[in-house]
């Protein structure tokens, strides 16, 4: 077995860089390309969307993400030991921060994996037939708690079991196939999408650009806020996988590869539900089916469909729902490795830690099983909250110094890291004002115009600021407890945590 030795003890490795790479983009690859992704790039001007998008990953994306990979394989620490000895003890909160956000996305999203393994097995035993009332099954199976909570409970309870066995023995030799196998699942349906009369509308819905919209402030901040759900950027996900990272590693190319997989996704999945819409209904039934939300789109409009396609049924359906359930899983993989990585830290072993954390995450996961109000409160809260992820991996690069973090990038990349990488890090700050700062006002003016100010309205801007004001306080007082109570890495002083600061350098 491949190991990694360093202050903190003997640690796996990942096998090579295909398999990091493929962890990495099912880390990315989630519902929201399958479900999102096509329904917010069809009414945001189609090709000229996913140019913004690109540029979003460039801006955004790349840079963050090259900064967790140093965070996480220099620290070999989870978010809040990278933190404490990137930025100094007094900054051990910010990683907590961050990794809390993303442990409260597990709680809900560990749900939303739930009923894709339910509409697979849906699928399986021909539910979706012609003529299906498939908004009747949708409505029965999220208004019979018992089902969706146990199908909570077999999402955490598997991903539970797989990262329970490490990185050799479980993420990985489950990853390096699963995700490949993801590729060829979206592949078949967008080729089986292609394929059917009256397609080619639903492609030039998703591929011809509207140019006008490339003035639209509104499109660009829609791409970016794709973006940063859906590539990881922020999450402390890559943070934790590249503590597994070997020593010689591209940053750059690694970065630059997942995002474009994750691009990839995107692209087919889009092809494939748009491509199947336009092809079986009119253009008024798609942007009805856009309107109805991420789960509407998948669960009911999309669902419905099925049951017209030659081998709907009996294939298509299944794969659909197999690939659904499949990306969700991946993505659940990684935030459970980030509670456990940072837990380890802590000084409880993996096979103590998995225990508790999937029973954690399966009791704060109920709330949301059994009301679809409150699971939508907290995608709102901590899906916003993600950003602000983001900004600290930037700070924390700041504070540890540009140039000097460029300088430990740049050796062991191909892609060289020069000036675009410090000037881009320096931006994040105004970049982040500007996206979050939309965020506000959307809050305000569309979500909850009159209730922006209640913080039990599901969608004010008062119940984030409530949630995160909560997280923030308990977080910077417990700075000292986790500082002290997280084991030494190779970056930790001799004397301890926070014996020596980290000077500021470049």
């Amino acid at each position: 077995m491949a190991t990694q030795n360093s202050s903190s003890g003997s640690r796996e490795v990942f096998a090579s860089r295909f398999t990091f790479v493929a962890a990495a983009i099912g880390m990315a690859v989630g519902t929201g390309n399958i479900w999102r992704f096509p329904r917010v790039a069809g009414e945001q001007g189609g090709g000229a969307f996913l140019v913004a998008l690109v540029v979003a990953n460039l801006v955004w994306a790349i840079p963050i993400l090259m900064s967790e990979s140093l965070l996480g394989s220099r620290s070999r620490l989870g978010t809040v030991g990278a933190f404490r000895d990137f930025m100094g003890r007094k900054f051990a909160w910010m990683g907590g921060f961050m990794g809390f956000v993303t442990i409260g996305i597990m709680f809900y999203y560990s749900v939303v994996c739930g009923w894709a393994i339910r509409y697979f097995v849906y699928a399986i035993t021909g539910r979706f037939e012609s003529g299906a009332d498939t908004e009747g099954i949708w409505d029965g199976f999220t208004t019979t708690p018992w089902q969706t909570i146990l199908f909570h409970a077999i999402a955490i309870g598997t991903v539970g079991l797989i990262v329970y066995r490490g990185l050799k023995r479980g993420f990985e030799a489950i990853l390096k196939f699963a995700i490949p196998l993801l590729f060829v699942f979206l592949v078949i349906l967008a080729i089986r999408a292609m394929t059917l009369s009256g397609a080619s509308e639903g492609l030039r819905y998703l591929f011809v650009p509207d140019w006008g919209s490339m003035g639209d402030a509104r499109m660009w901040l829609e791409a970016f806020t794709q973006m940063a759900f859906s590539t990881g950027a922020g999450w402390g996900l890559y943070l934790t996988y590249s503590v597994y990272l070997r020593r010689r590693e591209d940053f750059a190319l690694n970065a630059t590869t997942i995002c474009a997989g994750n691009l990839l996704a995107s692209l087919l999945a889009g092809t494939a539900v748009l491509g199947t819409i336009f092809a079986l209904r009119t253009q008024s039934f798609a942007e009805e089916a856009a309107a109805s939300g991420n789960e509407g789109l998948a669960f009911i409009f999309f669902a419905e469909l099925f049951g017209e396609m030659p081998g709907g049924r009996w294939f298509f359906a299944p794969l659909f729902f197999l690939a659904l359930a499949m990306a969700g899983i991946s993505s659940l993989i990684a935030m459970m490795e980030l509670a456990t990585r940072n837990v380890e830290d802590m000084g409880l072993p993996r096979r103590r830690a998995v225990p508790w954390i999937v029973g954690v995450a399966f009791l704060a996961g109920i709330p949301s099983a059994i009301s679809l109000d409150f699971l939508s409160n907290q995608d709102f809260v901590w899906g916003v909250g993600l950003l602000i992820g983001g900004l600290f991996s930037a700070v924390a690069m700041m504070k540890y110094g540009v140039n000097r973090a460029r300088a430990e990038l740049d050796t062991v990349s191909d892609f060289r890291v020069t000036w675009w990488w410090t000037g881009l890090i320096r931006i994040f700050p105004a970049v982040f004002v500007a996206l979050f700062g939309w965020w506000i006002w959307r809050t305000v003016d569309e979500f909850a115009p009159d209730t922006w100010w209640d913080p039990f309205e599901p969608f004010s801007l008062m119940t984030m600021v409530a949630q995160w004001a909560a997280l923030f306080v308990v977080m910077f007082a417990l700075n000292n407890v986790l500082s002290r109570q997280v084991s030494a890495g190779p970056m930790t002083p001799p004397g301890g945590p926070g014996t020596v600061e980290t000077r500021r350098e470049g």
